[in-house]
């Protein structure tokens, strides 16, 4: 089925205080818009409903929850939301417009990051998700389109979180596949902070070498063969290329363990990588030199 689309021009109107400067891109229920906020007089990012939803009352409902958990979590690697409207002919929300672009772009334009932009980008995302994870919230969708490499880095994106207490008990798979836990693959137990640190680390494994840490799953939704669909369920990762040293790889790797309680936390993991902030490559006469091993 096709999806319907707003097709707004430059200073068309979304609401009394918002207009729109530019289309940004889309998903399955959303479109983002570049727009003028005429009473912050600032630009901002207005995330709309597309036009055959704004009558669904489930999907109007996603949007005030997603209002609503951006509105209780105040984070420097967090977007932030200045209000939304959910009713009318153009539900929306209001959102902090972040420069950057995302990293599943500049990975696919420029390769996988270096180990000077890999960890500070690691330590600030493990410092987002132990603040989530202290508030009660599991995102559910960590991903490299979801992180924008602005400075700091932002994690966005919260459409799809939930609280702990909902997260344990889900009982369908919810989140983008080839970033979801085995355990939201198929959650059987529920779903706990612990998928996050899956993602986190299938999101950093895909920003250092610019590929997935399993094989890429199929359209194939046979619940008699989840594995097509999910090869996290039966594969194990990839190894790091040799070029990234054993102290950067095997933490991440370490997030990667189909055993969600075998995983480090958030926390963990940050205070494993901080040390070797230290002993990153100083610039010498332009180049970079490793020291890590």
């Amino acid at each position: 089925m096709t999806k319907q689309s707003w097709k707004l021009g430059n200073g068309d109107e979304i609401s009394d205080r918002l207009f729109a400067l530019k289309h940004l891109g889309g998903g399955i229920r959303y479109q983002a818009y570049l727009a003028w906020d005429a009473h912050l007089y600032a630009v901002v990012v207005a995330k709309l409903l597309r036009p055959d939803l704004v009558g669904s009352e489930s999907d109007l409902n996603a949007l005030r929850k997603e209002h609503d958990m951006l509105a209780r979590v105040a984070h420097p690697v967090l977007p932030r939301t200045f209000g939304g409207t959910f009713g009318g002919d153009k539900p929306h929300l209001v959102l902090e417009h972040l420069e950057g672009p995302r990293l599943s772009t500049l990975v696919r334009r420029y390769g996988g990051l270096p180990a000077e932009q890999l960890l500070p980008l690691a330590l600030q995302l493990c410092s987002a998700l132990h603040y989530l994870h202290e508030e009660g919230i599991v995102h559910l969708d960590v991903k490299p389109s979801n992180i924008i490499m602005s400075g700091p880095p932002r994690l966005i994106d919260l459409s799809v979180a939930r609280t702990v207490e909902k997260a344990l008990k889900l009982s369908s798979a919810v989140g983008t596949d080839d970033y979801m836990a085995p355990e939201q693959c198929l959650p059987e137990n529920g779903v706990t902070v612990a998928a996050d640190v899956w993602g986190l680390g299938a999101a950093l494994y895909k920003a250092a070498t610019g590929e997935l840490p399993f094989s890429e799953g199929s359209d194939d939704k046979d619940p008699d063969s989840p594995e097509k669909r999910w090869p996290c369920l039966v594969e194990d990762p990839r190894p790091f290329p040799d070029r990234f040293p054993r102290a950067i790889a095997e933490p991440i790797l370490s997030c990667l363990r189909r055993d969600p309680a075998a995983r480090p936390t958030p926390a963990e993991l940050h205070d494993t990588l901080e040390p070797l902030l230290k002993e990153l490559p100083k610039p010498v006469l332009g180049r970079l030199k490793p020291k890590l091993h």
